[in-house]
């Protein structure tokens, strides 16, 4: 029952949040190509999360927070799945077959880290910290796929 009420919170708030502003979504990418100097692309994690969040947390409500998170979410899933189409079109079958696997694996331990929250705290606050945990486990798996991804355009 608490996983379907997560779910459905997480459907809820993705599907209400404000729609990805051009401004927003140039932040993501401007800040992953400043990175590629730097070697810590983790600067890059709520790049755009956190100045729609502001530095008062009681200020916003848990939807208003969860949307900002949600919306930057969208923008490291853009560039979770371009990275790993790009990868895998590069990689030798067997190797493709291994890539799905592992995003597949990721993905169960990702619900299942996230999941963890409402568990914990058994109770609608942490419907924001699901969305942070989405949002950084999902930016973290985009510049891991990223790095691979660019690693292997370099080669060619």
């Amino acid at each position: 029952m608490k996983s379907s009420l997560v779910i459905f919170a997480v459907v809820f708030l993705s599907a209400t949040a404000e729609a990805q502003t051009p401004k927003a979504k140039a932040s993501v990418e401007s800040c992953l190509a400043m990175s590629k100097a730097k070697p810590n692309t983790d600067l890059c994690i709520g790049v755009t999360s956190n100045p729609c969040i502001g530095r008062d947390e009681g200020a916003k409500r848990d939807s208003e927070v969860a949307a900002c998170l949600d919306d930057e979410q969208r923008q490291w899933d853009k560039v979770l799945n371009a990275s790993f189409q790009s990868l895998l079109k590069g990689l030798e079958p067997e190797q493709q077959t291994k890539l799905r696997e592992m995003q597949r694996l990721w993905l169960q331990s990702r619900a299942a880290t996230c999941q963890f929250y409402f568990d914990y705290f058994d109770g609608t606050m942490a419907n924001p910290m699901i969305a942070n945990c989405m949002n950084r486990e999902t930016a973290r798996r985009a510049i891991f796929l990223k790095g691979f991804a660019d690693d292997l355009a370099q080669r060619k």
